[in-house]
């Protein structure tokens, strides 16, 4: 080969080396190479909850990169991502438990971070959580836990907490389960009272983390089950934070996976369940090959 033969060779192979470089920094390829589309959720009614471009680190640790995404009103949402990925971290700085690094929460079509502490106390009547036991007080018994957020957040006398506890506890199963302690109820049961209780308050959206989570497979069917027949009663937005996926094609309408702190895709639940991308195909159908691994 000529001495200008190899110049040229050279300067081709810096002219790649470069343009490629330049692709990985674009996110066209490496880290965030299978992230970004993001479908309407078809919806009439707009979005209960909008994370615009959020960061979060807690150190070194970068948990939310980016996070860009909108939570539709009256639908059962759910936020599915591998073990890690800072499913939880949403859940908290949707009632303002944490607070950004950079980039804006809304609830409502307002801004969590900016609220004043009253503001901030008035926005989180507006939620109920189910947490991943339950989270019931062990020396009440499963009325009092149920009738707790009435009697600290309202002025309602002690008939009208009875009537709203009853009727809640019948709605989950438990009707005659007020007099027995969290320690006598299954840990299906703890499930349920601890949805009884999220409800109490007639919320406008419900938070679920990880409500699958120690449930054997058919407790997992019947709960998906009774968070469906609630929500069709009483409406409002259900987000669910888990990473089952029969969970999510049992009651799924709108999915957004997560990884490496942002969303890799999202939209209806059966457009998810049919889409091209690599990584949402692996996780969805839960592959040992694809993008995702042990790491």
């Amino acid at each position: 080969m000529s001495e200008r033969e190899t110049e040229e060779r050279e300067q081709e192979e810096e002219r790649g080396s470069t343009e490629g470089h330049e692709q990985d920094s674009d996110g066209d390829t490496g880290e965030y190479e299978h992230h970004g589309e993001t479908r309407d959720h078809g919806g009439d009614d707009g979005d209960a909850i909008e994370f615009i471009d959020v960061k979060k680190s807690f150190g070194a640790n970068t948990i939310l990169n980016g996070l860009s995404l909108g939570i539709p009103e009256n639908q059962i949402s759910m936020i599915l991502g591998p073990s890690g990925t800072g499913k939880s971290v949403c859940i908290n700085h949707m009632v303002g438990l944490l607070y950004p690094d950079e980039g804006d929460v809304l609830v409502h079509g307002e801004s969590v971070p900016q609220m004043a502490d009253d503001e901030l106390f008035a926005m989180r009547k507006k939620f109920g959580v189910l947490f991943q036991d339950g989270a019931l007080f062990g020396s009440m018994n499963v009325f009092d836990n149920v009738a707790f957020p009435l009697r600290q957040h309202t002025d309602k006398g002690e008939d009208e907490v009875g009537d709203i506890v009853n009727k809640r506890l019948k709605e989950v199963g438990l009707a005659a389960a007020g007099t027995r302690m969290p320690n006598e109820l299954s840990g299906g049961m703890r499930k349920r009272a601890g949805f009884a209780r999220a409800l109490v308050l007639d919320p406008d959206i419900v938070l679920f983390d990880e409500p699958d989570s120690g449930l054997d497979p058919v407790r997992t069917a019947l709960l998906c089950e009774l968070i469906m027949e609630i929500h069709e009663e009483n409406g409002g937005a259900y987000v669910v934070i888990t990473h089952d996926i029969m969970s999510a094609r049992r009651v799924a309408e709108y999915i957004a996976i997560l990884w490496k702190g942002k969303i890799v895709e999202s939209g209806p639940a059966d457009e998810l369940f049919n889409s091209a991308n690599q990584f949402v195909r692996q996780f969805l159908a839960g592959e040992a090959q694809g993008p995702l691994g042990m790491e």
